[in-house]
């Protein structure tokens, strides 16, 4: 079995419903670090919930589509792919 140690991951914030991109190799951790407040783009917009990873057997792919994520192409796709999962979480329409 081969592990995919790279995950690209979507955050929620509670606090305004936004979402916020990232990768890493331990979402679990990741994530406790984010609603701890050591990431400054988020300290401010906890608590934060996973909604979304993609896993990735290379350092290079899991960051070309975090920043991919990151365009005005890349955001419409995701609203496009996740749109029930958007709809349930309740995320502001734009």
């Amino acid at each position: 079995m081969m592990i995919l140690p790279y995950c690209v991951y979507i955050l929620q914030s509670e606090r305004d419903l936004l979402l916020y991109h990232g990768y890493t190799t331990n979402v679990q951790r990741r994530l406790k670090d984010h609603n701890a407040g050591y990431t400054i783009s988020t300290s401010k917009r906890r608590p934060l919930k996973l909604v979304y990873c993609e896993l990735f057997i290379s350092k290079k792919d899991a960051v070309r589509r975090e920043s991919y994520f990151k365009t005005t192409q890349g955001k419409r796709m995701l609203k496009l792919h996740l749109r029930d999962t958007l709809l349930l979480i309740n995320y502001p329409k734009r």
